[in-house]
């Protein structure tokens, strides 16, 4: 039997040589992890398989840089990196052609609201709907990140380009609005 190769000589060994053996051993130790711990991140498992398998790939294309010198001897940490950034790119996308999708509907939809359903719209939801259709822009993408979406305030700062203290201060100020707005 032979001995079990350090994470560093899997690594050099998949991305100087192409070493399929040394890739499957990577892949069998590190993907069950990387796939618990970015469920953490994401409840939808379709979405975060894709991301595992999109990580081992850029690895085994060579997309993903394993510089011994600047990562380490820390294999864990870079393939999470890598998952990490993967998860966010496709969030982002998700949200993007779920935003799409809902600014689609609307149009599709525009004339067949009559003012029945208006009425009934307006009693059911009460200042709500007004509440929100009043706030900024801004302001309404922060509380749809963090609060439809479910996002953490570092994911929804990732996913709108903007710092995280900035999530945070228009989430106040959203917050603030609609309570002045319905009280």
């Amino acid at each position: 039997m032979s001995e079990m190769r350090s994470d560093g000589e899997l690594l050099r060994a998949v991305t100087a040589d192409g070493d399929r053996r040394a890739f499957e051993e990577l892949y069998r130790r590190y993907a069950p992890w990387l796939t618990a711990r970015m469920r953490t991140r994401c409840a939808d498992a379709a979405l975060v398989d894709d991301v595992v398998q999109e990580t081992f790939l850029a690895v085994w294309r060579g997309t993903a840089r394993w510089r011994e010198d600047v990562a380490g001897a820390d294999a864990a940490g870079w393939l999470w990196r890598i998952a990490s950034r993967r998860l966010v790119d496709a969030l982002r996308g998700a949200g993007a052609r779920g935003r799409l999708r809902q600014a689609l509907a609307r149009l599709r939809h525009r004339d067949e609201v009559s003012a029945e359903e208006r009425v009934l719209a307006g009693v059911e939801h009460g200042d709500l709907a007004g509440a929100l259709v009043r706030l900024s822009p801004e302001l309404r993408a922060v509380l749809q990140a963090t609060v439809v979406d479910g996002l953490t305030t570092r994911e929804a700062a990732v996913l709108l380009g903007i710092p995280p203290g900035t999530v945070k201060t228009r989430a106040m100020r959203a917050r603030r609005q609609l309570r002045e707005a319905l009280a």
